[in-house]
């Protein structure tokens, strides 16, 4: 209630304690602090916070248009609902070396679990697009270096993503992949493999966790979590899958109110209002006003 009951350094410790046990770890993404209180409740291990999510939340294009402290801000307010440890999207570091070594620092501050920093050049693009530009594989061992120098806690997790795959080819995301770890990144996430060969050559070649983005509509097969395990990843990644099973529905309603004037027919469809309010804690609040949760529900809510 209010808060959650561990610490950031707590889940940055379960993050890495987990990923050591080499089983894979399914990772949804969450699109606002109670999806992340969801994810929780349904039994997941960790959450994720994509930074395309974000940005279409605001509106915007997964084009570098979201500050530090923007993402920062969301991140914080996730972290205080949920017991799950948190891996950030974190773009590019959001400028030089010196901002993603800030970067990191707020991070930090967030609660998080860890984050991922990129190899593109700003603007950016989704990973899945084409026409990516890459920052030179100097600069990029650079800014991990940096990230790298910024952190205070040991156990807080820094990936390295590349999107070398669609721009220069397999071989130099594998290159560039190994100079990544060499710079200090804890974790690689390949971006848009194209095949479950890929998936194998880059384990092979690579010898810390890897994560594997199953994002919807993309370059990548949606493999699933077996196929994933077997082929010796350590996380499973959905970044927008809920954001986009949610705006469906959302479209959907709006079509039929449209239509029909009543929302009645999407009775059905929606989260009862019992189901909101046990999500939230709201009778535990209770236990500091009593006032607070002295109602009994209506029927079929």
């Amino acid at each position: 209630m209010l808060h959650t009951r561990t610490t950031p350094a707590q889940r940055r410790r379960a993050l890495r304690e987990r990923l050591a046990t080499g089983r894979l770890l399914t990772m949804p993404g969450a699109i606002n602090p109670l999806s992340a209180r969801l994810i929780q409740d349904l039994g997941f291990e960790a959450a994720y916070l994509s930074g395309a999510v974000l940005a279409a939340d605001l509106g915007l294009p997964d084009i570098g248009l979201t500050t530090s402290t923007e993402v920062a801000a969301r991140a914080q307010q996730t972290t205080r609902v949920t017991d799950l440890p948190v891996l950030i999207d974190a773009d590019t570091g959001f400028g030089e070396p010196m901002n993603a070594a800030r970067t990191v620092q707020l991070m930090e501050d967030a609660g998080l679990a860890g984050l991922h920093l990129e190899d593109q050049v700003n603007p950016k693009r989704c990973g899945h697009l084409d026409g990516k530009t890459l920052t030179p594989r100097e600069e990029m061992t650079r800014r991990l270096r940096a990230a790298v120098d910024a952190r205070r806690d040991p156990d807080f997790l820094l990936m390295a993503r590349t999107d070398a795959r669609g721009v220069e080819g397999l071989r130099a995301a594998i290159d560039r992949a190994k100079a990544y770890v060499d710079a200090g990144a804890d974790a690689i996430f390949p971006e848009a493999l194209a095949d479950e060969a890929e998936f194998e050559a880059f384990r092979k070649a690579v010898d810390v966790p890897l994560l594997a983005n199953m994002t919807e509509f993309g370059k990548t097969p949606l493999l699933d979590a077996r196929t994933l395990s077997n082929l010796g990843y350590d996380i499973a990644l959905y970044p927008v899958t809920l954001l986009r099973l949610a705006m469906g529905a959302v479209e959907d309603g709006l079509r039929t109110i449209a239509a029909e004037g009543t929302q009645e027919p999407l009775l059905e469809r929606m989260q009862p209002r019992s189901r909101l309010y046990e999500l939230l804690g709201y009778e535990r609040y209770s236990a500091f006003d009593a006032a607070v949760f002295d109602f009994t529900l209506p029927p079929g809510t």
